[in-house]
């Protein structure tokens, strides 16, 4: 915790000595004056940076140029945790985390890090798609001072170790393993035997380098895009979550705007999800996915190895009955197996 609010505090700071304070700064806006709204972000494979880029772009258009976007990438500002609280506060307008990030700040999000929750990834996509599900869960955060805008496919995740392949959740036993800072991640991680960590991305290289952690746990891109396949030589597809990430706006920021600028945030978002989702889906088809595997393994000598995932899906079982049957949180369970049995 003391980390985090050190990470915090120093992000507040170059904020401010950027002259890019948050508090009430729209409000003595003339206005035929553009506004300038802020999106931080932590290091994300490249159809997820141009997916931002595009909301970017189609915010400026669909506002008449009323609205520009300035970008802080890679992690400028801190990690996703550090991210969410500027966000929250205002520092910063917009940020893109994963679901499991937010966790932290509403249950409802724990749902999406529930191992196997989806059958495949049209179930993935109809559950995201569905208003009924979704809205609740983007507004559930609002008390808090920021709501969900939209989401993002970020693809399946997969355990890759520094020494040795998993094949079995026996090959997990004992080992200290990153996840995010997720409740649920971390009890996947106890049910399948491993000692869950969990830290920001940004500190999983060195963590991984120095042994501090024996594996973590994403898609592919972070294997040369960020750099951990130079440490972590063994990537096993045990694909056992789906996580999106979501973008989340200020709600104070977005009370200032005009009701035609918050039309146009809100139709840019959706429109920067259907441009991310066609480059994901042919970035998987085609050659975004083989490229990072190729340079992965020529540059750095990654081993990929398919996994059975059966006996990993029966140790993880309890978590669907802690979902199933909380009476809070089981409707919603519920009705993303409905969404499962529709594509049967």
């Amino acid at each position: 915790m003391k980390k985090t609010s050190l990470l915090f505090a120093a992000s507040l700071l170059s904020l401010s000595l950027l002259g890019l304070s948050g508090c009430g700064r729209h409000s003595n806006a003339k206005a035929n004056e553009t506004i300038t709204l802020r999106f931080a972000y932590a290091s994300n494979s490249q159809p997820v940076i141009d997916a931002m880029n595009e909301f970017g772009r189609l915010v400026k258009e669909k506002s008449n140029g009323s609205i520009q976007i300035n970008y802080f990438p890679d992690g400028q500002l801190g990690g996703e945790r550090e991210l969410i609280e500027l966000t929250q506060s205002g520092a910063v307008d917009f940020t893109k985390v994963s679901a499991s990030a937010l966790e932290s700040f509403s249950k409802d999000y724990a749902v999406f890090s529930i191992p196997y929750l989806f059958t495949n990834e049209n179930h993935f996509f109809r559950v995201m798609n569905d208003e009924k599900i979704m809205q609740p869960i983007f507004q559930s955060t609002k008390k808090l001072g920021f709501t969900g805008l939209t989401y993002y496919d970020s693809g399946q995740r997969s355990f890759y170790m520094v020494d040795s392949p998993i094949h079995t959740p026996e090959d997990l036993k004992g080992k200290k393993i990153r996840v995010m800072q997720s409740e649920t991640a971390i009890k996947m991680v106890e049910l399948l035997g491993g000692s869950a960590v969990p830290m920001g991305s940004d500190e999983v290289y060195t963590s991984l380098q120095s042994h501090l952690i024996q594996g973590s746990e994403n898609n592919e891109f972070v294997l040369y895009t960020a750099g951990h396949g130079g440490v972590a030589k063994y990537y096993s597809y045990d694909e056992h979550t789906r996580v999106p990430d979501i973008i989340i706006m200020n709600d104070a920021t977005k009370e200032q705007l005009t009701a035609e600028q918050k039309k146009a945030i809100k139709e840019a978002a959706a429109a920067s999800t259907a441009f991310e989702i066609k480059a994901f889906a042919k970035a998987l088809i085609s050659k975004a996915v083989d490229e990072e595997k190729n340079v992965a393994q020529k540059e750095y000598g990654v081993q990929f190895n398919k996994v059975e995932n059966t006996p990993f899906r029966k140790a993880v079982a309890p978590l669907h009955e802690v979902f199933k049957n909380d009476p809070i949180y089981k409707r919603l369970y519920q009705m993303i197996q409905e969404k499962g049995a529709q594509g049967i």
